[in-house]
C-alpha cells in the first residue's frame, strides 16, 4: 500500500505552529506533495519536512509560493523549470540542504517562461516505485476585464491581468503536461500530478456554486479546461473516481465567518493519476483538521494506493 498526500500548507512556518510536524510523524504518508511553502531555504523552520527526503524548489519571490515532494527514500531522479532544486535527508535543516541540478527533460512550453523560476512545479521519481510524481501550484488568476466591477472586488480591478496570465498558464501546462506524462510512460512509470489547480471542476466541487459562477476559480473557462485534461485513456481524478456521486469532499474553506463550520467549501487540491494508478486507489480522506486545529486553509487530500 501506498499512501500519498497533497496539502497546501499556505506557509511552512505558519503551519508547523499549527502542528503540521505532528501530522507529518503521525499520518504515514508514503508520499506528501507540498504547495505554498513560501519560505526561502534559509527561513525553514528547523526539521520542516520531518523524517523524509525532500526536494524543494522554493522559487525566486521571497514569501511566496514554493513547492515540495516529501519522499521515504531519496527520489531516483528531480526535475524542475528553474533546472535545479534543492535536495535534503530526514531530519534536515535549512543549512542541510544542497542545491542540486534538475533539469527539465521535455522542455517548457513559452507561455510557462514567465514562471520558470517562481516554484510552482516540481517532479520526481519515486526510487521504490515505477511512478513519477509532480507537484502544482497553479496561479489564482482573477477575473477577466468584463467582470470586473470594483464594488465587488476585494482586489483593485487589474484590467483581466491576473486572468490572463492564469489562462495563458494553463494553456502552456496542459502540453507540458502530455509530454512528461508521455514521457514518463515511455520510461515505464506510471504518473500523478497533484497540488492546488485553484480551480472548482464541477457543481460538486464548489458549496455555494449557483452564487459564484462569475467568479474565479469556477468561470467556464477554467472549467472547461480542467475537464479537456480528463479521459480514461490519459488522467483520472482519483478522488471523483472514487466518489462519483459525492458532493466534494472539500479541501478548501475561507477563515472567514462559518465556512468550515458549514462545510462551504471548495475542492482545489486534487490527485490526477494516469488510469492504471487511478484503478489502483482504494481510499480517500480530506484531513479536514489535526487533533482540532486547522493546519491551512487547505487541507490534505490522502490516497491510498494499492500497487499490489
Amino acid at each position: 500500500m501506498l499512501r500519498i498526500a497533497t496539502a497546501n500548507v499556505n506557509g511552512i512556518r505558519a503551519t508547523h505552529r499549527r502542528g503540521f510536524d505532528d501530522w507529518l510523524a503521525t499520518r504515514d504518508c508514503d508520499v506528501v506533495a507540498l504547495q505554498e511553502v513560501r519560505a526561502q531555504a534559509d527561513k525553514l523552520p528547523e526539521r520542516a519536512f520531518g523524517g523524509y527526503h525532500v526536494a524543494l524548489e522554493t522559487g525566486d519571490i521571497p514569501g511566496r509560493n514554493g513547492v515540495a515532494v516529501l519522499t521515504r527514500q531519496q527520489p531516483a531522479a528531480v526535475r524542475s523549470w528553474s533546472g535545479s532544486a534543492l535536495l535534503g535527508g530526514p531530519d534536515a535543516g535549512p543549512d542541510d540542504l544542497q542545491q542540486v541540478p534538475a533539469p527539465d527533460h521535455v522542455g517548457r512550453a513559452r507561455e510557462l517562461r514567465p514562471f520558470a523560476s517562481q516554484g510552482r512545479y516540481l517532479e520526481v521519481d519515486l526510487a521504490g516505485e515505477p511512478v513519477t510524481i509532480a507537484s502544482l501550484y497553479l496561479p489564482k488568476g482573477g477575473l477577466p476585464a468584463e467582470l470586473q466591477r470594483p464594488e465587488r472586488m476585494r482586489e483593485a480591478p487589474d484590467g483581466g491581468a491576473r486572468y490572463n496570465r492564469k489562462m495563458s498558464f494553463m494553456a502552456g501546462f496542459s502540453r507540458y503536461l502530455t509530454r512528461t506524462r508521455r514521457a514518463a510512460a515511455s520510461a515505464g512509470r506510471e504518473f500523478l500530478l497533484m497540488g492546488d489547480f485553484n480551480i472548482a471542476h464541477t457543481r460538486q466541487d464548489l458549496a455555494a456554486w449557483r452564487r459564484n459562477q462569475k467568479n474565479d476559480g469556477f468561470l467556464p473557462e477554467e472549467r472547461e479546461w480542467f475537464g479537456s485534461q480528463l479521459s480514461t485513456r490519459t488522467l483520472i481524478d482519483v478522488v471523483r473516481h472514487l466518489h462519483p456521486e459525492a458532493d466534494g469532499p472539500y479541501s478548501w474553506w475561507s477563515w472567514l465567518g462559518q465556512s468550515f463550520a458549514n462545510d462551504t467549501g471548495w475542492r482545489l487540491d486534487y490527485h490526477l493519476a494516469t488510469p492504471r494508478l487511478a484503478r489502483a486507489a482504494v481510499h480517500t480522506t480530506v484531513d479536514r483538521d489535526h487533533r482540532g486545529v486547522r493546519l491551512s486553509d487547505h487541507s490534505p487530500v490522502v490516497v491510498d494506493y494499492d500497487l499490489g
